[in-house]
């Protein structure tokens, strides 16, 4: 993929969650991680997904929908998550089209660090 992220932050893919899908570069927060799943989401990458997730609530496997199309992502919340934390949370919006109508995912993720890496734990 070219041309600007999916995550919103304005950088380039390749040049962003591009690096993290690529396994180039590990996400140094909780954010970031959540930033970079939800492009992975957009670009259609569920092995990334799949790396991203925490050993002990990761599925065996992960079928995204070819119908579902991501078009934007708002933070609303972060708690800790940050390059000291161990843990945190991250409050969003997620939205998508399918079938030509729009909807949004509100999600509150929670994160940990797993051998150093943080990593998607589950969600409420």
């Amino acid at each position: 993929m070219t041309g600007a992220c999916p995550c919103g932050q304005g950088l380039p893919y390749p040049d962003c969650c591009g690096r993290m899908h690529r396994g180039e570069a590990d996400a140094p927060t909780a954010e970031a991680l959540m930033r970079s799943r939800y492009a992975a989401f957009a670009v259609g990458d569920p092995d990334y997904l799949l790396r991203s997730w925490h050993t002990r609530t990761r599925p065996a496997r992960l079928l995204l929908d070819p119908a579902q199309r991501w078009t934007r992502l708002e933070i609303v919340d972060t708690d800790q998550g940050g390059l000291f934390d161990n843990t945190g949370a991250v409050a969003f919006r997620a939205h998508y089209r399918e079938a030509g109508r729009p909807g949004t995912l509100t999600e509150r993720s929670r994160f940990v660090r797993e051998d150093g890496r943080w990593v998607y734990l589950d969600a409420s």
